[in-house]
Order: C-alpha cells, then structure tokens, then sequence
C-alpha cells in the first residue's frame, strides 16, 4: 500500500510472482510439523486464527497465504468495486500488527492509526472515516505480485498489448528516477521529481493541481484517463481512455499519472512493493523528524485481483478503533 489515495487524498524490486501460500520474496512460514514437534505454536494460517491471536494480544507468525488490506466500513471488497487489483499488505505486515496490538492494546488509536499509517495513508492528521482490517485467504490459482513499475506496466501490455501507450523509454526514466535516490530523499521527493508536484503541497493534502506545480503531461494523463475509481471509473476504463485518448507527450510523468488516476498508486507509493510514510515509524521510538528515510520504510505489499470478499474462501474483518484525530500526536511525536 502501498499500500494509495483515499477520499481526496492517495498516497508499494524485481519483480516476483507468488501464489497463495508461496515463498515471498525470500521469506517462507516456518515449518509448522517442525514447530509441533518442537512444542512451539503453529504460524496462523486462517482468518479466523488471526482473529483469535488479534483478540488475545498475541504476536506468532503468520503463514504467507494470509494477506491484510484496510478498506472503509462495510464495503464488499477489499477496494472498491472499480478497481481491477486491490493492494494488500504481507504476512509480515499482519505480524506487525499484532505486535501493534499487544504493545498498544490499551490505546487503542495507535493501533488503528498506526496500522493506516504502516499501510501507507497519507492525510491521517485528519483520517476519520470508519476503517477495517480485512484478513483473508486467496482463491486456489490467484497470483499476489510485487508492485514495481515493471509489474504494472507487463500488466497493461498483456491488457493492451500493441498499442504503444507507454514506451520503454518513459518507463526507464521512471524507473530510474525512483531508483536514484540520494540517503536523504523517499519516494515523495521522487514523485516530486518526476511530475512537478511538490512535495509540501502534497504533504499537506493539497490536490494535484499547476497551482501545486504539477507537470503538463502529468495533469493531462489524469484529464485522459477519466474519473478514478474511487468515484464512477472502473480501472480497465481508465487505462483504455489513457492509452487512447491522452495525445501529449508520453513520458514519465505522463506513465505516473495513468497509474495514479487508475489503480491508486500515490505518492506515497514506492514502486518497489515496500510500503512507506512520512508519519512516525510505529516501530521506531523517535519523532517523525528524528527517524531516517529508512526506518520510514514499512512492510511488503502486494496486488491481487480485487475479489468480492463473499468470492473467497475465507476472510475476517477487524474494526479498527481510530480515536479522534486530537489524539493522534503520537503520528509526529512517535509512539513511545
């Protein structure tokens, strides 16, 4: 998550393809007939395990077919329905937040904002929409894969092979632009770099706009693409109308833009399936000003078809308790 823009605002290598239940990006679950054998507990698997570890503040592994995505309150998806892939955070990440909650059950906000903030949510100075953490197994056969910018763009070929929408050349400079970063510079200031848009606007939840600074081909993309699906777009839709429609030049910003109006990859996203943000590390006792570039760094993230949730085999929704946004200097001040 990227996570990944929501409500106004948005805001996650070579690429590896997993299916359920496989290795991630070199990390497996333990063996669980070893660890019984050892007496030590079995890695949670299920949901309904994760739910119960959840409810008794505890911390295990997690099996790597188990994937977490936050979603608003009700919906019926893991985004919503004119999304073609959801983002979905790793086992690892479903770790963390056990960790979360064993360390912080007691205040509840910083579990709940700290779990949006490891996901990658921008604007949570301000965040009160009603939130749940969706756990939830995959359909026999369904992929999860890394986000990098080369997953996404063998994506659109397979869908839209021929048809030139977005030349290796714009994708290199892309690429390499979110791969040279210097020790003090994130993915914000590649965003920045590479569409105009500068960087504390954006922090400060302003929309994407010339006011902001943001590039012509950036802006048209978005123009060409239509409406997000976070309102009456659909993702397929989109990335047709970019690839048809959008006539200026077809650069990086022009790429950048086609991938943040269609499938919410924001500015926060890292385009390497890392999460990240700017807010305070959870896991990190500093200050958000005090934490280096890298301990910003969050967990893995990955894309999946987005399915109904009555579609998988199994999953489990945890309502997350926000607070108020009052509470949450912890965000800048850090956690402990």
């Amino acid at each position: 998550m990227s996570f990944k823009r929501l409500g106004a605002l948005r805001g996650r290598m070579p690429l590896v393809v997993l299916t359920a239940g496989a290795l991630a990006l070199g990390g497996g679950a333990p063996d669980s007939s070893g660890a019984a054998a050892a007496g030590k507990p079995r890695c949670i698997s299920t949901p309904h395990a994760y739910r119960a570890a959840w409810e008794a503040r505890q911390v295990r592994c997690v099996s790597p077919s188990l994937f977490g995505t936050t979603h608003t309150r009700g919906s019926a998806s893991p985004y919503p329905s004119g999304f073609r892939y959801a983002w979905a955070g790793s086992s690892t990440n479903l770790e963390r937040y056990l960790a979360l909650r064993r360390t912080y059950g007691d205040t509840p906000p910083k579990v709940g904002v700290g779990i949006l903030s490891y996901v990658g949510y921008p604007g949570l100075d301000t965040w009160d929409t009603p939130t749940d953490l969706a756990v939830y197994t995959l359909p026999p056969g369904v992929r999860a894969q890394v986000p990098a910018f080369e997953t996404w763009f063998r994506l659109l070929d397979e869908e839209f092979g021929g048809t030139a929408a977005y030349p290796l050349a714009a994708q290199t400079q892309l690429a390499h632009r979110y791969a040279r970063l210097g020790p003090r510079q994130d993915a914000v200031d590649a965003f920045q770099a590479v569409t105009g848009c500068r960087r504390n606007a954006l922090l400060s939840g302003e929309e994407v706009s010339a006011r902001i600074g943001c590039d012509a081909a950036f802006l048209g993309a978005l123009a060409a693409a239509g409406p997000s699906p976070y309102g009456t777009g659909r993702s397929t839709s989109c990335f047709r109308n970019f690839a048809v429609r959008y006539k200026g030049p077809r650069t990086a910003a022009a790429l950048r833009g086609a991938l943040y109006q269609c499938q919410d990859a924001g500015f926060l996203n890292t385009g390497v399936g890392l999460g990240y943000n700017t807010y305070a590390n959870p896991f990190v006792c500093k200050p958000a000003r005090e934490q280096s570039v890298l301990q910003k760094y969050t967990g893995r993230e990955f894309i999946l078809p987005n399915t109904a949730f009555g579609r998988l085999p199994s999953h489990t929704d945890i309502a997350l308790e926000l607070g108020k946004p009052a509470q949450r200097r912890f965000l800048k001040s850090g956690y402990c």
